[in-house]
């Protein structure tokens, strides 16, 4: 019914056929939904006499989530039908009153009579056009029930920490690598500070990882079937990266505890009256400033092969050109938080790895030999 020439506008706007129409669709889609969800539940609920590769890897691909995703779509589904086929009926009902307006409209003979009926006609478009409102907002409700909603930036990034607590340790290692040696341009003992902090993540991490069957598995499968697939090589990248960002700190640490150690039993023996606790504290604070010193120097170490390639250029670029390489490895670890993209996964680990042979590993075999000469007797 469009705009009458009696009443000036249609009172009750909608058509009953389309909405009819919709509602089939509707419920058809719902009992789909409901028979998916109640083959799902029988597959998972029936997989566990299946056993073998074959078997893990289908449970693996039927998510947790899955089943109760389907049912919630179903129950949504199913809802939206039962309102929207209350409203058609409503609009049925709606549009025959709208009518009985019209008629009574176009039918009067005097202004009282026409106005009486525009009067009606008028409230019921309020009344329709708010229980449009009310079926619009059930709608939309059922429809943010359907499907799980794509997570935010931060509780994607924090589901990532979840997941995989250990290759968190090493994005956190590599972000603060490179603050440490941009912070250290400027004030050295800052950049220490801050870069052995990296070291002990890099190294829980190294642990955490070493200790994880699934971590190991593609480097043995590697090595013993020569299954060098992405797998592999991220795993033996992030070995890598873990070792090299570990092994610094951990050598800084064992000049200290050498020179402490020495520090203590010299305290010891060159007064035997002294108490033990005595000792150790001597031991302690030998170690705090050698650790200290030493972490400071090996913070100076260059890359042998950076400051083989810029010999020729000055001290000042010589430095500048240093926590580039950080840098970069901050970019990669961080990238992966914001797109699950497998493409993206492959670059970052190709730079990663170029990145590790270039510079993560001559820079701690460097830093590593200056500790072995100053623990060297």
């Amino acid at each position: 019914m469009s705009a009458s020439p009696a009443l000036g506008f249609d009172p009750a706007p909608g058509h009953p056929a389309t909405v009819f129409a919709l509602v089939a669709k509707l419920r058809s889609s719902a009992a789909s939904l409901g028979e998916a969800s109640r083959v799902v539940d029988a597959l998972v609920s029936n997989s566990g006499a299946w056993q073998g590769e074959a078997a893990t890897a289908f449970r693996a691909s039927l998510s947790k989530d899955l089943p109760q995703y389907l049912r919630s779509a179903h129950t949504s589904l199913a809802e939206a039908a039962r309102r929207l086929g209350s409203w058609h009926d409503t609009l049925v009902a709606n549009r025959s009153l709208a009518a009985r307006y019209e008629a009574q409209a176009a039918a009067a003979t005097t202004q009282d009579d026409l106005d009486d009926a525009r009067r009606l006609a008028r409230e019921l478009a309020s009344e329709h056009s708010a229980a449009a409102s009310g079926v619009a907002r059930l709608l939309d409700s059922a429809a943010d029930r359907l499907a799980p909603k794509e997570p935010g930036v931060f509780a994607s990034v924090w589901h990532k920490i979840v997941d995989d607590p250990a290759d968190a340790l090493s994005d956190a290692s590599a972000i603060l690598g490179a603050v440490g040696a941009g912070v250290g341009l400027f004030f050295p003992p800052a950049g220490l500070a801050v870069m052995l902090v990296a070291g002990g993540l890099s190294l829980a991490a190294l642990g955490m990882h070493l200790a994880d069957p699934k971590f190991r598995k593609p480097l043995t499968d590697g090595f013993t079937k020569g299954e060098f697939g992405a797998d592999f090589w991220k795993s033996g990248v992030t070995l890598l990266g873990d070792t090299a960002g570990a092994v610094p700190g951990v050598a800084a640490v064992a000049v200290g505890a050498k020179a402490g150690t020495a520090a203590a039993r010299a305290a010891l023996a060159a007064a035997p009256e002294v108490s033990a606790l005595a000792g150790l504290g001597e031991g302690a604070g030998s170690f705090a400033r050698t650790t200290w010193s030493t972490g400071l120097r090996i913070q100076e170490i260059e890359n042998p092969i950076t400051a083989w390639a810029l010999r020729s250029t000055s001290p000042t670029v010589t430095k500048s050109v240093g926590p580039a390489m950080p840098a970069v490895g901050a970019v990669t670890a961080t990238a992966g938080y914001f797109s699950d993209s497998d493409s993206l996964e492959q670059t970052s680990t190709a730079v990663d790895g170029v990145r590790g042979v270039v510079d993560d590993a001559p820079s701690a075999g460097a830093k590593v030999a200056h500790a072995v000469s100053v623990m060297r007797p």
